[in-house]
């Protein structure tokens, strides 16, 4: 199941690239990257809310929290300078080089998480630097 839900990540993020792109015309890319953050506030907390998942706050741990305020400045700074990109250059060049996140996540993965990394995987995330630095270039 997480394969789907993967894919549909993937989807979402395509679309918010496209649809971001045209909703910074004329405005400031922090305004922007701020309207963005009320919207997937509301709709986080709509989706807890509205399923009953309230109930698991009482399971938070300090480390719990700890972790996810950490995440949630990474989000915040990779929103920024997401849009602050997309506000001057093209989108087609942008989201590819975004998406060397993938290959970044993999490394860490390793060294942080001490998550064994197979052939396959090794292999596509030199392919995804490759294809960065096509693009770049």
């Amino acid at each position: 199941m997480w394969r789907y839900y993967a894919l549909l990540s993937a989807l979402f993020a395509s679309l918010t690239a496209i649809l971001a792109k045209v909703g910074l015309k004329g405005i400031n890319s922090n305004l922007a990257t701020a309207i963005r953050t009320v919207v997937i506030l509301l709709l986080a907390w709509g989706i807890v809310v509205f399923s009953g998942e309230t109930r698991d706050m009482k399971n938070l741990t300090r480390q719990n929290l700890l972790f996810l305020i950490l995440s949630g400045i990474a989000t915040g700074l990779s929103w920024i300078f997401y849009f602050k990109a997309l506000s001057t250059g093209p989108v087609s060049k942008v989201a590819p080089i975004d998406k060397l996140s993938v290959a970044l996540t993999i490394v860490l993965s390793a060294l942080l998480l001490k998550e064994p990394l197979d052939g396959k995987t090794i292999a596509g995330g030199l392919l995804i630097m490759a294809g960065t630095f096509v693009l770049i270039r």
